[in-house]
């Protein structure tokens, strides 16, 4: 299941900030909003943790002040933006 960017066909041609502005929940994905309005789908099986987490704690999600990494407290799991992104561009 790849990670996508759902943007116009000039993005990934720009430079993408790796700031996270909001994470919600799709089925068996999570979705990072970042600043351009550019949307980053996850698979939820890339994190073990993510997966077997109900849906409850999955949304205990917190975005780090910078906006660079997503922490789930409860979960002990934390995830840096510039790395999925680093993953996307692979």
């Amino acid at each position: 299941m790849p990670l996508w960017i759902a943007t116009d066909l000039e993005h990934e041609r720009r430079n993408v900030s790796s700031v996270a502005t909001a994470v919600a929940f799709q089925g068996m994905a999570f979705v990072v909003t970042l600043p351009d309005g550019g949307e980053l789908w996850v698979p939820l099986p890339w994190f073990p943790r993510l997966s077997a987490a109900s849906p409850e704690q999955r949304l205990k999600v917190r975005i780090s002040r910078s906006g660079k990494g997503l922490h789930w407290d409860e979960l002990d799991e934390d995830i840096s933006i510039e790395g999925l992104l680093r993953a996307q561009r692979n």
